[in-house]
């Protein structure tokens, strides 16, 4: 006579072989279709791009092309956003020549960045200024319309904690900064 348990075990052994086997008669996924002969599978090297033709989600837009012109701009602004996230930065930069620039940016819970020109030396002035640290940081500033932009790339040792995760670009009007 033989034990209810030992039966249910049975039953289940038996199930998983036949679950195992079906498995293995599944068939595969269908390979993936191969490009058309006119559809590259990488896209053209920046040589080989016809610049000079718009691209398709850029037709029918009134956009023009920023001018490039040596920077000019002179501010001192403190900005801060409903989260808490804060900061300040004082900029003058003429004729493309960076002649002062400090920015302390403060992330909430995240930790602080701070930025001072002595840290830095100037390695591009066109089409954007450009600061590099020897960290490797770098800052870049630029203008578009009425507003410059100050961003900021690598900077782990300008930062504490994980604030450079959270690190956005200034940008800075006539009248202010955000």
């Amino acid at each position: 006579m033989e034990l209810p348990g030992r039966r249910g075990a049975w039953v289940l052994v038996l199930g998983g072989i036949i679950a195992t086997i079906l498995a293995g008669c599944a068939t595969p996924p269908p390979p993936a279709e191969p490009l058309p002969d006119n559809v590259a599978s990488e896209p053209p090297p920046a040589d080989r791009y016809d610049f000079s033709r718009p691209l398709k989600h850029l037709n029918g837009r009134n956009l023009k092309p920023i001018p490039t012109r040596p920077l000019n701009v002179a501010g001192s602004c403190a900005f801060r956003d409903p989260t808490g996230y804060r900061g300040n930065i004082q900029l003058q930069v003429k004729e493309a020549q960076v002649q002062r620039f400090t920015a302390k940016v403060d992330v909430p819970k995240k930790g602080s960045c701070q930025f001072a020109l002595k840290d830095f030396r100037q390695v591009e002035t066109l089409p954007q200024v450009r600061l590099a640290a020897a960290d490797g940081c770098s800052v870049r500033m630029w203008e578009q319309d009425k507003k410059v932009t100050v961003a900021f790339n690598g900077c782990q040792a300008q930062c504490s904690g994980e604030a450079v995760d959270y690190l956005w670009p200034i940008q800075l009007e006539r009248r202010s900064c955000f």
